[in-house]
């Protein structure tokens, strides 16, 4: 099994978007892709430590790069890197609602933004071992095959309670515009007939 280190140098020179940029920077700086790349690592963890706006650095690289290869995962004929975008979406969405009742107690730890961001890139990371599959198939897919029927059900009530409280709404709507008419015509109708009286006399 190959060690890191090698899964990141075959990365780096493979055919994909950060091996193509990194290609030209090496080209007009005449450092090694294998430095640039490691020198930007360093940089951004230092900026997600030290940086202002860490917060806002680390939510563009877990969301700009997953939409760009979604909308490319969408535009292509083959399915399975559909699969793989979905699976990082639902454990995206999964990590931002826990993130909202821990991220209280956690963004004060000065490594906190750094850890975020690693665990966004593991989660994309163009392997079968990433985080979004590793946790989908351990975690979040258990779960749901156990209480999907409950989750399906409670769903399928509420839809059902929703339509029935706009219908009453709609048709009590509807009652008092009918009401309200018939309220009003008579006051119109009085008003009319004097002056039609008025024009017949004259």
């Amino acid at each position: 099994m190959p060690s890191l280190r090698e899964r990141f140098t075959n990365y780096l020179n493979g055919d994909n978007i950060v091996s193509r940029l990194l290609g030209k920077a090496e080209e007009r700086t005449g450092i090694k892709k294998y430095y640039l790349a490691t020198g930007s690592i360093c940089s951004l963890g230092l900026y997600l430590v030290f940086g202002y706006g860490a917060s806002l650095v680390c939510n563009l690289i877990g969301f700009v790069y997953p939409a760009y290869r979604s909308i490319k995962a969408i535009e292509s004929a083959d399915k399975t890197d559909d699969t793989i975008w979905l699976t990082y979406w639902v454990v995206y969405g999964v990590f931002s609602v826990v993130e909202f009742f821990s991220d209280i107690f956690l963004f004060w730890f000065p490594f906190y933004y750094l850890g975020k961001c690693a665990f966004l890139l593991w989660c994309m990371a163009p392997f079968t071992w990433n985080g979004s599959q590793t946790i989908y198939s351990r975690f979040i897919r258990p779960t749901f095959l156990k209480h999907h029927q409950t989750v399906d059900s409670v769903v399928s009530d509420l839809s059902g309670q929703a339509l029935n409280t706009a219908e009453n709404v709609t048709r009590q709507v509807l009652q008092t515009l009918t009401s309200s008419r018939s309220l009003l015509a008579p006051e119109g109708g009085q008003q009319a007939l004097p002056s039609t009286s008025h024009s017949k006399n004259q």
